[in-house]
């Protein structure tokens, strides 16, 4: 397993730093000379520096009530602070986006003892990862797994092989999916160490690369009976749709296009000579590049506009899930919203993330500027979920009002 960087957690309750403070400011700008040390230094090593100033300030914590000790952040705080976040290093959001799922499942109603046992770890700076997807050759989206959760006396015992395990190389927790004999789905919730778990960091996407997002094996893996809890909400009265983690992906884009675009600023700012055949001596002045940098802005800021505009509809059903239960036709509005968030974004931000180079001449293409991560990094995220079958379900629902699927990627 890979080594953790270890910031010490304070003796007496931290609260997480308030939406837009100092405090919060100076976080993620130490996340951010992270990133550009390491990406100095070759890029090689994982953020285990800023995953330790996520728990030292509690930022897990953020969606917490206030009155329970937490940030009382509204999702769209929340949302806010993915994108900072991502604009820094768009792989630390990625790493802790099961975890934020994990704090939404705890509050929605009906409440119970077994979830609320986990709210003091949180507090505490603890972090969860997931291990969920498995590679075979079942679609994705079906709830079903090879993984298994054996009953032993007043406990179980897990064995499986999962991928797409985002952010457990860097969490406490693990949530593990997997099934009873009876075919029934269970989570399971473990610490990262607990013996017969092997990390394995071999993910080798072309982009988000330090998200920890490889392979998780779970050998014989002792399992409590209250370290479990129902699937997803399958023992609610209405299940919750996954629509959060889906725009957490949107978020991490528009933090990616802030970058873009100040990057793109900063290439213009700091060339020294341009073309013979250019309108200007300076490129800072020139016309033609100035109106590249001016459309970067404005897709970012549009881009984050839809995501703030679609986390509005989150906080609704997240309300309604937490005071009332979950509410079938909130969950789909949220759903759809952010379903047209990806659809709008993807083909500009991708373009964006091009356009960048024609703003810096040939010496932005070299490796050492690791300007090429912007685009591998969306590519990455878009590849989340096809968007064509998200674009033909909305289709289908403007056209013939067809429900949405019923599965988790939607």
């Amino acid at each position: 397993m890979t080594a953790v960087v270890s910031v010490s957690l304070p003796a007496e309750p931290v609260r997480p730093p308030a939406p837009g403070s100092p405090e919060l400011a100076s976080v993620i700008e130490e996340i951010r000379a992270d990133a550009v040390a390491r990406r100095a230094a070759g890029g090689t090593e994982g953020p285990h520096r800023a995953v330790a100033l996520l728990r030292k300030h509690r930022l897990g914590a953020v969606r917490v009530p206030r009155e329970q000790g937490g940030g009382g952040y509204s999702l769209q705080q929340l949302f806010d602070l993915v994108v900072d976040l991502a604009e820094a290093d768009p792989d630390v959001p990625h790493i802790v986006r099961v975890h934020y799922g994990f704090v939404e499942e705890i509050f929605k109603q009906p409440r119970t003892d077994r979830k609320s046992a986990w709210l003091p770890e949180i507090l505490d700076g603890r972090l969860f990862g997931g291990a969920s997807s498995e590679l075979g050759s079942r679609p994705v989206g079906t709830y079903k797994y090879d993984s298994t959760l054996v009953p032993d006396g007043d406990g179980y015992r897990l064995d499986g092989v999962k991928f797409y395990s985002t952010g457990s190389l860097y969490s406490d927790y693990i949530r593990v999916s997997a099934n009873l004999p009876d075919g029934t789905l269970l989570t399971a919730i473990v610490p990262v160490d607990r013996p017969g778990i092997e990390h394995k960091d071999d993910w080798d996407g072309i982009g988000q690369r330090h998200t920890g997002s490889g392979t998780t094996i779970f050998e014989n893996v002792w399992v409590a009976a209250n370290e479990t809890l129902p699937f997803r909400g399958e023992d609610l009265p209405v299940r919750p749709r996954q629509a959060l983690p889906q725009l957490f992906l949107h978020a991490i884009t528009a933090g990616i296009l802030r970058a873009v675009t100040s990057d793109a600023s900063e290439l213009v700012r700091s060339r020294k000579r341009s073309f013979v055949f250019a309108t200007t001596e300076e490129p800072r002045h020139d016309p033609q590049l100035l109106e590249v940098i001016g459309t970067l802005s404005a897709t970012a800021y549009a881009a984050e506009a839809l995501v703030r505009a679609a986390a509005r509809a989150q906080d609704v059903a997240a309300a309604a899930a937490r005071a009332t239960g979950v509410d079938a036709d909130l969950e789909r509005d949220a759903a759809v919203a952010a379903a047209k968030v990806k659809v709008a974004i993807e083909d500009v931000a991708l373009r964006a993330a091009g356009r960048l180079f024609e703003v810096g001449g040939a010496s932005a293409t070299r490796q050492s500027a690791h300007l090429d991560r912007h685009w591998r990094n969306l590519r990455t995220l878009f590849s989340h979920n096809p968007t064509a079958y998200k674009a033909r379900v909305l289709g289908d629902l403007v056209v013939n009002d067809t429900p949405l699927p019923d599965t988790g990627f939607f």
